[in-house]
């Protein structure tokens, strides 16, 4: 069986990579001329683990190639898999028009009956309109090739993505006729050989899941960091919270660490576009609103809270920014915490030294010289007024805090992702501040803790 997967960015190179795998004959297609010389060369433009050597090793097998035209290598593929970018538009909505493209593309040049799927993130409705977008070119070439159109959403978390394609919870398909069926259970039969279902249902269905799904998560991570802040205030400890409702079997302990707010390429844009639909089809979804509303804000936590210790004057302080993509494991900076954050040390003046095991050269894209990037965790700690973690990468967990406090202008550190116990910092003499774990109720006279969410 042969394949291609239109679009070699995280979602095409994952599933492209996972499908050889298991011994299916894959081409990877984009227009990048580029990107797709890097690849034949074994330059992979993603960080992800396990995904460079399964490319090596596929492209050596003959079972994955590389290619700059769907047209040369349509009429040798069964289905066509659609993994372009969906960017979202100024007002929200997801930007269909590179899916819609490869549609037209499909309908250009098929010459015999291809299953088309859309497996980039599409709003409701997107695979009606890819039908009709291969039939209108059908149409000019007053040809009738039938062809079907399913939707096959991805549910890849960034950083364990190759275990996800390959050891699936489920794996959703919508599609509506016998043989679109057939041809994704013989796609899929090797990762559903140890129970892992596929649940098939209309294509309308499939598409609301996978917006469904990463708007319900976000939910939880908004839901939590709401807490957190209300711990603050209060006095109460986020973690010993958390750790209380997580145990309920119908909460869980998924997604309710609390933090500075989500990121990445999925929850927020899938969120937003979620949102747009619902307004487009005259519903309002407002918890959505309120997810997003707070997940703006709990980006500026951190922040809010470095500013407060400094009483609101940040010119000319050295801050060491330890972590700069949006979770571990991954160089994606989309949509990332620390992107508004050092914009806002920067407006105030602020110098930044930062270090990231991965995103360092992502980061150039994004603020150039304006901060400094050192090459190891302690480099970054020299001479600076204070520590921001913002990434929770596993190095940064059990650091050396005798050469921390040594390096340190002064032993201060403020913890984004709660990866450090408050007890023991401040036994070792740090001022420590992190997010949920509010002062004792005896010193709450004090201390105003509001102003840390202002």
């Amino acid at each position: 069986m042969k394949i291609a997967i239109v679009g070699s960015g995280y979602v095409g190179l994952v599933t492209g990579a996972c499908f050889s795998e298991v011994g299916i004959d894959v081409v990877c297609v984009d227009i990048d001329e580029q990107k797709i010389e890097n690849l034949k060369n074994g330059i992979i433009p993603i960080y992800e683990p396990g995904l460079e050597s399964m490319i090596k090793r596929n492209m050596f097998k003959g079972r994955l190639s590389f290619s700059t035209s769907l047209a040369d290598t349509l009429s040798e593929s069964e289905a066509v898999f659609i993994s372009v970018g969906t960017p979202p538009d100024e007002d929200g909505s997801a930007d269909l028009k590179h899916v819609l493209a490869v549609a037209r593309e499909c309908g250009k040049h098929m010459n015999d009956y291809k299953l088309i799927v859309t497996k980039s993130t599409v709003p409701v409705g997107t695979s009606e309109k890819v039908r009709n977008a291969v039939k209108e070119e059908l149409r000019k070439r007053k040809l009738d090739i039938p062809f079907d159109v399913a939707s096959n959403p991805e549910f890849l978390k960034e950083g364990a993505a190759i275990d996800d394609f390959m050891k699936p919870d489920r794996i959703v398909v919508g599609a509506e006729g016998e043989r679109a069926e057939n041809l994704l259970k013989k796609l899929y039969k090797p990762f559903t050989l140890n129970g892992h279902p596929i649940i098939f249902m209309d294509i309308v269905s499939a598409e609301m899941t996978k917006y469904a799904a990463n708007s319900m998560l976000a939910t939880k991570i908004s839901f939590i960091n709401d807490i957190a802040n209300l711990c603050e205030i209060v006095g109460a400890n986020i973690n010993n919270v958390r750790k209380g409702i997580g145990s309920d079997s119908r909460i869980g302990q998924k997604f309710i660490y609390p933090g500075i707010g989500y990121g990445g390429s999925c929850f927020p844009k899938d969120v937003q576009a979620l949102i747009k639909t619902a307004d487009e089809n005259k519903y309002e979804l407002k918890v959505l609103k309120a997810v997003e509303s707070v997940n703006k804000v709990q980006k500026l936590v951190l922040f809010n809270k470095i500013n407060s210790y400094f009483k609101g004057d940040l010119k000319d302080k050295t801050i060491a920014i330890w972590g700069l993509s949006f979770k571990p494991q991954t160089d994606d900076m989309r949509e990332a915490p620390s992107l508004q954050i050092i914009k806002e040390l920067l407006d105030a003046g602020a110098k930044v030294k930062s270090y990231d095991p991965v995103a360092i050269e992502e980061a150039k894209h994004h603020f150039g010289d304006t901060i400094t990037y050192c090459e190891d965790q302690y480099e970054a700690l020299i001479e600076a007024d204070c520590l921001a973690v913002l990434t929770e990468w596993s190095e940064f967990k059990v650091p050396n805090f005798k050469i921390m406090k040594r390096l340190l202008n002064s032993p201060v550190v403020f913890d984004g992702r709660n990866i450090y116990e408050k007890d023991e910092m401040l036994a070792m003499g740090y001022e420590y501040d992190c997010i949920g774990i509010g002062t004792k109720k005896r010193d709450l006279d004090k201390v105003d803790l509001k102003t840390q969410l202002v």
